[in-house]
């Protein structure tokens, strides 16, 4: 076992008894997921065992280091680097099509949670989240969650519905009702249906179909598992940006403005008290510092971008994807 995992001994705890949660990351990403797994092991249940499941490709020994120092006495850290096999391959190929055109999604690390029924065959149920969430209530209860003949759960993507465009691109381009998309950055998976489906094999031969898409890995997700996904309630991944955040149990901060850049934004302040004591609040400190008028115009632009695409895509007369 790497120096860099650490909690509790995988060999003392049964499996089935343990709480997997997985989060994908690279170093750019590292520190707010630091918060996000802070607040994590805030809200834990003192009578479970956690076991935070870190996938990456780059994360330096300096990051893994103060990762591994959050540790507590019932919440484990445990690093898995991604190793490129057949799979990756495609999707690495798949991304670096897209990379240098602002796309938001030209990145391989979102393609990592598609690889966690496959790598991880120890677990039969786990949870994924993004670096951008904040905890408010214990993840336990999500996991306790029954999903039925559901293969995950998730919750109704509230950012499409907000536009017009994503409606569209969702229901003509996708084939998929807009009440019916869920957002991917909160997860709870069957990974033995998962495994019997075969996601990750029926996720690659779409991507080597090569088609343009608004939100690859989230449009794969819908696709692939429609008809076959759980709806969360709300207070499972709330996006505080123009909605109330009473009640939320997971706060994300999707598509918005960024905390650890913008001062207005509703509910930053839960972000920057889960950042505290991570080892990575001085560097969002300086982060915030040196974050421009021009980068914020910059990040505004990619999201019209997005809407703009959306827009396009939506005038196809068939499906740009299909499952065989």
């Amino acid at each position: 076992m790497s120096i860099f995992n650490a909690g509790i001994n995988p060999f003392k705890i049964k499996q089935t008894k343990v709480v997997p949660i997985f989060y994908t990351i690279t170093d750019d990403y590292a520190k707010y997921a630091a918060a996000s797994i802070n607040s994590v092991m805030k809200h834990a249940d003192p009578n479970r065992h956690y076991r935070i499941i870190i996938m990456y490709d780059k994360l330096n020994w300096r990051n893994r280091l103060r990762l591994r120092n959050m540790v507590t006495r019932n919440c484990a850290i445990e690093f898995h680097k991604m190793k490129y096999n057949l799979y990756m391959q495609i999707i690495v190929r798949y991304c670096a099509k897209r990379s240098g055109s602002g796309d938001f999604f030209a990145n391989a690390v979102y393609y990592y949670r598609a690889f966690i029924a496959r790598l991880f065959l120890q677990y039969d149920k786990g949870i994924y989240v993004d670096s951008d969430t904040i905890l408010m209530d214990d993840i336990g209860k999500l996991y306790d969650i029954d999903l039925g003949n559901n293969v995950i759960a998730g919750r109704v993507d509230p950012k499409v519905a907000m536009v017009k465009e994503f409606v569209d691109y969702v229901e003509k381009g996708l084939d998929v009702p807009h009440t019916d998309y869920i957002n991917s950055g909160v997860l709870l998976m069957d990974l033995k249906k998962l495994r019997k489906l075969h996601y990750i094999t029926k996720m690659t031969d779409l991507i080597k179909k090569d088609a343009d898409l608004v939100a690859p890995d989230q449009d794969y997700l819908n696709v692939i598992l429609k008809g076959k996904i759980m709806h969360l309630d709300k207070a499972w991944n709330l996006q505080p940006e123009g909605e109330n955040p009473k009640g939320a149990k997971i706060l994300h901060f999707n598509l918005s403005k960024k905390p650890w850049y913008h001062e207005d934004v509703n509910c930053g302040e839960e972000f920057w008290n889960a950042a505290k004591g991570t080892g990575f609040y001085g560097d969002l400190m300086r982060g915030k510092e040196r974050y421009t008028a021009a980068d914020a115009e910059r990040d505004a632009m990619k999201i019209k971008a997005l809407i703009e695409k959306a827009a396009e895509l939506s005038k196809v007369k068939k499906p740009l994807l299909k499952v065989k």
